[in-house]
């Protein structure tokens, strides 16, 4: 009996995406060459399917931006057989992963020690602006946006109206710099800022958290918006992506 092959229909189900979507991994590089019939139609077969399957999972939104190029590099060498070197990539980006979720735990760490009165700098003479900005290792852009954002008040000097910088507000900066860096949103801070200047200082890593009534829509700030639950659920679909990986080389010696 001839083998049952699968059309462009039965992939985009299977997967739950869009026909156009199969198309465009064909186009991209992201499958097997597909063999056609007598008649023209694509013929595809579990292989392809498999493969597919693997690049919904590993190169769809939302990933680490700077991944982009190591996952689209993960798929197509799969899809050329070489899947030795597709899991030494799988095995890369969840290491990417686990750096960036460590990096926003140990931030959402320093703003709970914050919270809970620690100081971050000994005693200081209050500082303009630009020696603020040095003293930070940020621009003095950074501070404006900042300010202008809500995310901090600073006193002005009352004899010439210019910002002055002390102990307090740069324990708040440390703060912010350190989460921004870490991943999270200005929005995502700012809810967290203002939960904190109403004196409720506990569970303020929930307040990093911004609902959002398009939250299904995964755009950027969406997930920066959610950094650290979007860091877990990467590193599951990162895992998830290897295992997929041993799924086809288990498929290919089974053939």
């Amino acid at each position: 009996m001839p083998p049952k092959f699968l059309r462009t229909t039965d992939l985009a189900r299977e997967l739950g995406v869009h026909v156009n979507t199969i198309r465009l991994y064909e186009a991209w590089g992201f499958l097997p060459p597909i063999p056609r019939g007598s008649n023209g139609y694509r013929q595809y077969t579990k292989r392809h399917l498999e493969q597919a399957r693997l690049t919904h999972m590993a190169a769809r939104w939302p990933y680490l931006v700077n991944d982009k190029a190591l996952l689209g590099e993960l798929v197509r060498r799969a899809a050329s057989d070489d899947l030795g070197m597709a899991m030494e990539l799988a095995y890369q980006y969840l290491a990417h992963v686990r750096v960036e979720r460590t990096l926003a735990e140990a931030a959402v760490e320093f703003l709970e020690r914050w919270a809970a009165g620690h100081l971050m700098d000994s005693s200081r003479p209050t500082m303009h602006i630009q020696r603020a900005a040095t003293h930070l290792n940020v621009t003095v852009d950074m501070l404006r946006n900042w300010e202008r954002n809500g995310l901090i008040s600073v006193p002005r000097d009352p004899d010439n109206g210019y910002r002055l910088y002390g102990t307090t507000e740069f324990g708040r900066l440390r703060v912010i710099r350190t989460l921004v860096q870490s991943g999270y949103s200005l929005m995502a801070v700012l809810q967290m800022m203002r939960q904190f200047d109403t004196g409720k200082t506990d569970n303020l890593r929930d307040a990093l958290y911004v609902a959002r009534a398009d939250s299904a829509d995964e755009h950027i700030e969406v997930v920066a918006d959610r950094w650290l639950a979007s860091l877990v659920e990467l590193e599951q679909r990162a895992q998830a992506t290897i295992r997929q990986i041993t799924y086809l080389i288990e498929l290919t010696y089974s053939c």
